[in-house]
């Protein structure tokens, strides 16, 4: 009976503990929740109250799946106008084409174009507009168009007066900064600033430094207001909602984009008009890969791709491992330098797209003179030793290895 009674006591203290536990574990906070500017409305809602509105904003501007566009008119905000960068209002045209003002085929809303010939918002499209709303997502690349749109709108702001709102998002190669920084001389729109291929920012500390570094036109400054993002860590992996343009469909798209985009100077493909865009590369004259494709037209994508018709023998990167891809916070020369070495007529490998790409003559001279990565890799260090300190300026969230 006293052996009862003592393991009884024994039974309690234990099942009491276990209890202890269970409510211990019921009473802790729920993980923290990732939240985009766009979502956070009691931020910026305060801001739009009796004011007339410009958005400027694509297919990525969602809010839990939904158009930030129809999100803000079912909250009764006061948009007047939209504003559209390259591929379009709904994201459906192809990398390049022209883009015409049109209207918004659900809000009956004037969609003005900000690519083409009419990169900048005139004193006319302004005209009536109290406060500018800006929410794309971004990839983290210098030669991805919309930081281009993001500086002209930032400028036009200035020069007129107007309230410029950034609804921040996480950017997908947040993780590391790489490559080349742009030499001024090299400017172009599809690289504005002195910063590497990667900068490791969100597009909205990104706004910031364009505006505090003075890099407006007469160093004007916006009245520029970002919205944050809640509990993002730039060193985990963020997978987009949607596609951030047409030919990023994917996480290893993205990720491998800072690394091929530089075909794009060069008569390499890389993968534009298959099913598989920045996720390959070749070349009709190639005779080593492991993979054989023919590009070919693709409506909203690749009318006109590089090689239409024509078999291509290349590379499928469709098997690497997108983590540890993205562990090893680098661009990877590896496929340039490939390829270069690779086709037989050197001479009319890179066109002259491949300077604005790289920003800069040196890293075409540098594979021409047959420089290994190692090498061409430690041409960088000082300016981005230099880029890091102007950045550090304007981080709204932990840096690398921080928390």
């Amino acid at each position: 009976m006293r052996k009862i009674k003592q393991w009884s006591r024994y039974s309690v203290l234990s099942f009491c503990f276990l209890l202890l536990q269970i409510l211990s574990s019921c009473a802790q906070k729920p993980s923290a929740e990732l939240r985009c500017g766009a979502e956070r409305f009691k931020e910026y809602l305060p801001f739009l109250q009796n004011k007339r509105i410009a958005l400027v904003a694509n297919q990525s501007s969602l809010v839990n799946g939904e158009h930030l566009l129809d999100v803000l008119l079912g909250k009764k905000v006061q948009i007047t106008k939209l504003f559209s960068p390259e591929h379009g209002f709904r994201g459906e045209a192809d990398a390049g084409e022209k883009i015409s003002n049109e209207t918004d085929s659900k809000t009956g809303l004037p969609i003005v174009s900000l690519y083409g010939k009419h990169y900048k918002p005139s004193v006319r499209d302004l005209k009536g507009i109290d406060l500018v709303l800006f929410d794309i997502q971004d990839v983290g690349v210098r030669f991805y168009t919309y930081l281009s749109t993001l500086h002209y709108v930032m400028e036009a702001c200035a020069e007129q007066g107007k309230t410029f709102i950034v609804l921040d998002r996480p950017n997908p190669n947040g993780q590391y900064v790489d490559g080349p920084v742009l030499d001024m001389k090299y400017s172009s729109f599809v690289g504005m600033h002195p910063v590497p291929v990667v900068y490791g920012m969100s597009i909205g500390e990104y706004a910031q430094m364009i505006n505090g570094e003075g890099w407006l036109k007469n160093k004007t400054q916006c009245d520029l207001r970002v919205i944050s993002c809640t509990n993002w860590n730039r060193e985990d992996a963020y997978v987009l909602p949607v596609k951030s343009s047409p030919n990023l469909p994917n996480q290893l798209s993205l990720s491998l984009y800072p690394s091929l985009c530089f075909f794009e100077g060069t008569v390499v493909s890389a993968g534009r008009g298959t099913d598989h865009p920045f996720q390959c590369y070749g070349h009709p004259d190639f005779t080593n890969g492991n993979f054989v494709f023919t590009p070919r037209s693709i409506l909203g994508a690749s009318k006109y791709p590089k090689f239409k018709g024509m078999k291509c023998v290349g590379y499928d990167l469709r098997k690497l491992n997108v983590n540890e891809f993205r562990e090893k916070k680098k661009l990877d020369l590896s496929f340039l330098l490939t390829a270069y070495g690779e086709l037989k007529s050197k001479d009319v490998f890179f066109n002259s797209f491949f300077v604005q790409l790289a920003g800069t003559d040196k890293l075409r001279l540098q594979i021409e003179n047959h420089f290994s990565e190692e090498e061409i890799r430690r041409s960088w260090q000082n300016d981005l030793q230099k880029f890091s300190t102007i950045r550090a300026k304007y981080l709204l969230y932990p840096d690398f290895g921080k928390k």
